[in-house]
């Protein structure tokens, strides 16, 4: 067995971070004509649309109703009517205790997190249903299951958009349209480094050692394929067991 994307098209928001570009790569490298999404860094978006033929770029604030439709138009204009989303794109800030945390900050995850998945769904579940076959794939993260201090916000955003991607999952799954999440731990690439990270992290790892990228976009492009059409509604944790969710 392969993972073949092959004539599927796939949107990753957020595809200019690190995550982002390792996701990207690895649904072309499958097969799928991909819509690069970005916000601001429109130079790694273009670079990145030369190296992968058949994508294209799209630019778009994914918080705001009128730029997600916006997008939505220019990829059918450009690519078709996309059979996947990977939901990638957060804002991101100062992690603070919550005495100390902006109100702002927990309105910035609450729409880059919930608000996001929402208007995604929104603008491009309707195609997948009349194809018969979608996927929604959206980041969570590990931080929603261990509830740390000065997370406060960020975990208040993941656990929102969870309960409405869950809830997704069920009105949408008559469709032939699947609606998972993954949930990276720390990872490491050539810009984060493992140097100078605690111990103690690793040391709960069960597998012993740091996540890559890779292995979180691996996940990603399962989930896409043919070869889970029968997950839905799942919070996968890619962390090498330092989560695990209970039964």
């Amino acid at each position: 067995m392969k993972i073949d994307l092959t004539n599927k098209i796939a949107v990753v928001t957020g595809a200019t971070g690190e995550l982002g570009r390792v996701v990207t790569r690895t649904l072309a490298g499958c097969g799928a004509r991909v819509a690069i999404h970005y916000h601001q860094a429109a130079d790694i978006a273009a670079a990145l649309h030369q190296e992968l033929p058949g994508s294209c770029v799209v630019q778009a604030d994914v918080t705001k109703p009128d730029a997600i439709y916006r997008m939505r138009d220019e990829i059918h204009q450009q690519l078709g009517v996309p059979d996947i989303i990977v939901n990638n794109a957060v804002i991101q800030y100062e992690w603070t205790h919550v005495l100390q945390q902006s109100v702002e900050d927990y309105r910035s995850q609450f729409e880059s997190c919930v608000l996001h998945n929402v208007l995604m769904a929104q603008a491009f579940v309707p195609g997948m249903i009349h194809k018969g076959w979608g996927r929604v794939i959206a980041f969570n993260t590990e931080c929603a299951m261990q509830n740390v201090a000065n997370q406060s916000a960020y975990v208040s955003g993941k656990r929102g958009m969870d309960g409405v991607l869950r809830v997704l999952a069920r009105e949408v799954g008559e469709h032939g349209i699947t609606v998972n999440q993954v949930a990276p731990g720390w990872t490491v690439s050539e810009t984060r480094p493992a140097t100078g990270r605690p111990d103690s992290y690793l040391n709960a790892v069960p597998l012993k050692r740091w996540g890559t990228e890779q292995d979180i976009a691996n996940a990603v492009a399962f989930l896409a394929s043919d070869l889970a059409g029968f997950i839905t509604g799942v919070f996968l944790p890619v962390c090498g067991g330092n989560v695990m969710p209970t039964i």
